[in-house]
């Protein structure tokens, strides 16, 4: 295990999205990220996130794209959205699975929240897929409440998926 401050944490820019991209399709999909407990290999089995679109993330100034570092690779990551009107959206919070239950999570949520405070955001909102009872109940033991909204999952699947939608008061 990692020591919590050997860590370094700051926003990530284009130039980090050949190193974010395993990272993040290594904590959600596959084998490697069924060594934690946060993953969605069971559920979901295409890529997290496009290349592509991970570097229009990085490169967009309303999106402060976090990431926890040590020894210079990422082990952690999260990007929080300003949506404007006092309200923001964290979401691809990933933590490389080997560090999960840390404490490295709870401190990116940390982080981004503050963030957002930052930015004027009195609203911090999040989006879980419903089915995902244990990582459902550890947001609302930080917080978050269901707002009672559901979303479709963005992509067909063999099973319909659907996100509910989650918020804290920062």
């Amino acid at each position: 295990m990692i020591a919590p401050d050997s860590l370094s944490l700051r926003r990530s820019g284009p130039a980090d999205a050949a190193a974010l991209k395993p990272l993040i399709e290594g904590g959600y999909r596959g084998n490697s990220a069924r060594r934690g407990w946060t993953h969605e290999a069971d559920i979901l089995e295409d890529e997290r996130i496009a290349a592509t679109d991970l570097a229009a993330m990085l490169a967009d100034p309303a999106i402060h794209f976090l990431m926890a570092e040590h020894e210079a690779n990422p082990v952690g990551c999260i990007a929080v959205t300003d949506k404007g009107g006092g309200r923001a959206y964290f979401g691809m919070l990933c933590v490389d699975p080997p560090m999960q239950s840390s404490g490295l999570g709870s401190r990116l949520i940390l982080a981004a929240e503050e963030l957002a405070r930052g930015f004027g955001a009195r609203i911090m909102e999040i989006s879980v897929i419903e089915n995902r009872h244990e990582l459902i109940a550890m947001y609302e033991r930080k917080g978050y409440a269901d707002t009672g909204a559901r979303e479709a999952f963005p992509t067909p699947q063999p099973a319909p998926l659907y996100f509910r939608l989650f918020e804290k008061q920062l």
